[in-house]
Parts: structure tokens; C-alpha cells; sequence
């Protein structure tokens, strides 16, 4: 299923990502896609707000994958971005955390081989004529998210 979410803010990022939040189990696995600063890690804060970890957030950059505890399951925050090709995810055990937690992939284009077949891909992007505006394109894949943004964003943004 394909949806489109328009953000006003920062704010509005924030807020949508902590709604679906309230939805998303262990095992739950989220691409991230999109140009520099165009609102993927706050699309993560919010996600990480939602668990009670808005004091933890970092950037994955120079680690590739960080880690959090929630009272509810790990949460991965994945930023793939400096690997060579998905070899090198395999390399690093990489698939093993879709089993363990809750992930979140920047970049995971990069390792879309890898990616299990049930996943959420949401593509930020800029706005031209508004600095402060995203149009989040997302796309769900395999069985498990039919239907999940229905509730999320409501029907009129179904594709």
C-alpha cells in the first residue's frame, strides 16, 4: 500500500512518528530515505520519544547502528549510509536485529536485499516552496502493514 503524509513542522514529524509508534511491535522494521536534513532523524526522535527515550537520541553515523532499551523491546537505529554494499551488513550480524527488535534504517536502500519481506519504507522529502514542510511518501511491503496506516493517517491519505 502506498501513502502520503504531508508535515507542517518539525513538530508535525515528531508527532506523527510518535503515533505510529503506539502501533509498531518488536521486529517491526522502518526504512528511512531522503536528503540531508530532510527530517529523518526527527522522524526518529519522535519514535524514541514515544518509548520514553527522548533524552537518548544520537546520531548512528559514526557507529552504524545505536542502540536503545525500552521497557518494551530494543530499539535499532540503523544508519547504513558508509557501507560498501549489503555484504558488509551481513558482515556485522546485521540481519540478526530484525529478530531482536524494533529497527530503523536510514538509508537501508543500501541493504534492500537483506531487508526482510515485511517492512515499512517512508521517503522524506523537502518542500520547495516551504522550508518547514516534508511530504512523507510511504510505502508498505509484504502482508503484515496492510491496512496499519489506516488508522495512522486516515483513509483520505491512501494512495
Amino acid at each position: 500500500m502506498k501513502y502520503i503524509y504531508n508535515s507542517s513542522s518539525e513538530l508535525d514529524t515528531i508527532n506523527f512518528a510518535k503515533n505510529l509508534a503506539s502501533k509498531l511491535v518488536s521486529k517491526d522494521v522502518i526504512v528511512l530515505s531522503g536528503e540531508l536534513g530532510s527530517g529523518k532523524t526527527k522522524f526518529v526522535q519522535g519514535i524514541l520519544t514515544y518509548f520514553g527515550l527522548e533524552d537518548e537520541i544520537s546520531s548512528p553515523t559514526f557507529n552504524i547502528v545505536n542502540e536503545y532499551t525500552s521497557d518494551k523491546f530494543p530499539i535499532y537505529h540503523f544508519d547504513v549510509y558508509r557501507l560498501e554494499d549489503v555484504v558488509e551488513f551481513y558482515e556485522i550480524g546485521g540481519e540478526d536485529y530484525f529478530e531482536n527488535g524494533l529497527c530503523l534504517i536510514e538509508w537501508g536502500e543500501i541493504i534492500e536485499e537483506a531487508l526482510p519481506s515485511d517492512f515499512i519504507h517512508i521517503c522524506f522529502e523537502k518542500k520547495s516552496d516551504d522550508d518547514n514542510s516534508r511530504i512523507l511518501n510511504i510505502q508498505t511491503y509484504g502482508k503484515k502493514f496492510d491496512k496499519f496506516f489506516d488508522d495512522v493517517l486516515g483513509k483520505d491519505n491512501l494512495e
